[in-house]
């Protein structure tokens, strides 16, 4: 019997503590207990509770209570107490506008039937302003009140302005010179030399600067194609520059057609070329020779020499008859 009556004894005990363990606490408080008619304060409510307790809470429209109206509800924050229990709290932005004293009546939160009440609170609404009431007379309309010329405004908005000009002009140029690659500023264009001057000037300076002699073969194959390149762009009106060697040669498949000399050593500077930059290819003399040959004799045999227009050539001639002429005899 006694060991009966110790064993009811513990089991109340450790259902009472579970009850306990179970229950929650509310907490309400606002950040003010004075607030001026149409201004804002915060009102939280705290509820300690086990952390997968679920517990119904208050929901709330448009006013809090009557005289007290609810702006917007913000984010509801949890987090963790030293106990183990978690805390909730939920956050509300009231105002009101009428000066007189809110009483905040106690709400009720409900956990698995049990229901714990919040704390009542109080909040004193201020009318900040003295308002003449002695005064019945009618004012007239107020005309529109003109502002004062705010010149430091206006320097501040021309600043913020021109600095957004700036930034844009400075994007500009950066982009045109390390993205597109051309000259910041525009100059007077020079005199343009006929595309295979160019190309035979490039090719002399590549003879005299003996690249391959000194071991540098990839930078020697690397310019000579690179001049040939530019200048099949020039001439043929194809973007060889993005171009492989295999499209370079079908797009100039009628090449091999009309001059067939050319087109047989353009293909032999390409492939050799390409042998030495990806190959690592090392070829010997006579081929880096044969390489700069077959260059000069490609230019020099699908040149395309510019001559003047007829129109210009009879006027000039027209002008050296007319100095020529003998002059009349008095």
């Amino acid at each position: 019997m006694r060991n009966f009556f110790l064993l009811f004894i513990c089991i109340n005990f450790f259902a009472h503590s579970d009850l306990l363990a179970q229950k929650i606490t509310v907490n309400a408080h606002l950040d003010s207990t004075v607030l001026w008619i149409g201004d804002q304060a915060h009102l939280t409510f705290e509820v300690s509770q086990q952390p997968k307790q679920k517990v119904s809470m208050p929901i709330f429209s448009d006013t809090i209570v009557g005289g007290l109206d609810l702006v917007e509800q913000l984010i509801t924050d949890t987090i963790i107490s030293p106990n183990g229990h978690i805390v909730v709290s939920q956050h509300y932005v009231v105002t009101a506008f009428q000066d007189t004293l809110l009483y905040i009546p106690p709400f009720p939160f409900v956990s698995n039937g049990d229901t714990v009440w919040s704390k009542s609170l109080s909040l004193k609404i201020v009318q900040p302003f003295k308002i003449d009431t002695a005064s019945n007379s009618i004012s007239d309309i107020k005309s529109v009140f003109k502002p004062k010329f705010d010149l430091l405004g206006l320097l501040k908005i021309l600043f913020f302005i021109m600095l957004i000009i700036a930034f844009l002009i400075l994007g500009y140029l950066l982009i045109r010179k390390y993205w597109l690659k051309k000259s910041i500023f525009e100059s007077t264009p020079l005199p343009v030399l006929p595309s295979y001057v160019i190309a035979l000037n490039q090719l002399d300076r590549i003879k005299s600067e003996k690249l391959w002699q000194q071991g540098r073969l990839k930078e020697y194959h690397t310019d000579l194609t690179d001049v040939i390149r530019i200048y099949i762009e020039n001439v043929f009106n194809i973007n060889s520059m993005e171009m492989t060697s295999d499209e370079i040669l079908d797009h100039l498949s009628d090449l091999h057609k009309q001059e067939k000399t050319a087109y047989i050593g353009l293909k032999q500077i390409l492939q050799l070329a390409d042998l030495v930059k990806f190959a690592k290819w090392n070829p010997n003399l006579e081929e880096h020779e044969l390489s700069l040959r077959n260059a000069y004799l490609f230019i020099n045999l699908t040149k395309v020499e510019e001559s003047k227009p007829l129109e210009e050539t009879t006027e000039k001639e027209s002008k050296e008859n007319e100095t020529n002429k003998p002059l009349p005899i008095n």
